[in-house]
């Protein structure tokens, strides 16, 4: 996903970066704000929607 975020969005994003858990944690926050967090939903993300998610709060 990692990879997918900076091909879809090299112009807006300098970097991702990518932080090792424990206890199958999944964290996605974009300049330090909450996008998705698997802890609270209890499953990871359909990529797609929050791929296009990201993107769209990049250009606001």
């Amino acid at each position: 996903m990692a990879e997918k975020l900076l091909d879809e969005n090299k112009n807006a994003l300098a970097e991702v970066s990518l932080q090792p858990s424990q206890g199958g944690a999944f964290e996605v926050s974009l300049n330090g704000v909450e996008v998705f967090s698997k802890i609270k939903t209890g499953q990871f993300p359909n990529e797609r929607p929050l791929l296009l998610e990201i993107a769209e709060k990049l250009m606001n």
